[in-house]
């Protein structure tokens, strides 16, 4: 039975790499045209939605979503989760309409295809360069600027040890959401490390459960509310992930 099991998740994983790469050839010439200008950007965005869909679907993944507030067309937002697997992104994507940008770590654009447009729309930071971290400030102002969103997995990185439950948060999202007082939205993804983590032989199809929590607001807020605003989106995410796997 080990066996099979082995077998199976080999294969499975295979499959994903698979589903990652057809839908990029296929769209291949319209996504290249969405990335030579920024203002083209939501074009891209609506594409690479498209593509998430694809691969949860044919991984076998059902999303079953609950939302405490709406998200408003049109308006910006600091999205945060939390990060147990690479199935984070398509989730994210495929949950949330509004054109955001993502804040990611650069070892992503090694993976070929998906990388090479992951370089060229996503905001990539090299976590032990504080020059990295300065430049990502920058580019997520000027994102935000054109009225995109921003997505940011708080902690950081995926933690090594799995049966941690929820990393401490970094303070990124937080100063961004507090400098251009825009609401924070916290979402959990309960069942992601379940259903594909980083640990090879591991995962099978089901339901990927989601909730939307209720936005902070950032408005007339100073940056030394950022310690207490973080640590309020981390015991959200947390508890709400405690509640998941009671």
């Amino acid at each position: 039975m080990r066996a099979l099991k082995i077998v199976f998740w080999t294969l499975y994983r295979v499959w994903f790499y698979i589903l990652m790469a057809v839908p990029i050839l296929v769209m291949f010439p319209f996504l290249f045209i969405s990335i030579l200008s920024e203002r083209l950007y939501p074009y891209f965005f609506v594409m690479a939605r498209i593509w998430a869909k694809v691969i949860l679907f044919g991984m076998g993944f059902r999303i079953n979503l609950e939302v405490d507030q709406e998200i408003k067309e049109g308006e910006s937002y600091m999205f945060v989760a939390n990060h147990t697997s690479m199935t984070d992104i398509m989730l994210m994507l495929s949950v949330v309409k509004n054109p955001f940008v993502f804040v990611g770590k650069k070892e992503l654009t090694k993976i070929p295809l998906f990388g090479f447009f992951y370089k060229r729309t996503c905001i990539l930071v090299d976590r032990s360069s504080s020059k990295s971290r300065m430049a990502v400030f920058e580019r997520a102002q000027k994102r935000l600027s054109q009225g995109l969103s921003i997505c940011i997995f708080p902690e950081g990185g995926v933690p090594d040890d799995e049966s941690v439950l929820l990393d401490e948060f970094k303070d990124g999202a937080f100063r961004l959401a507090l400098e251009h007082q825009i609401p924070l939205v916290p979402i959990t993804f309960a069942d992601n490390k379940k259903r594909f983590s980083y640990t090879f032989f591991s995962g099978s199809p089901g339901i990927m459960r989601v909730k939307i929590h209720s936005f902070f607001d950032t408005k007339n807020q100073s940056a030394d509310y950022k310690k207490t605003i973080k640590e309020s989106v981390r015991q959200v995410i947390l508890k709400q992930l405690k509640e998941y796997n009671s």
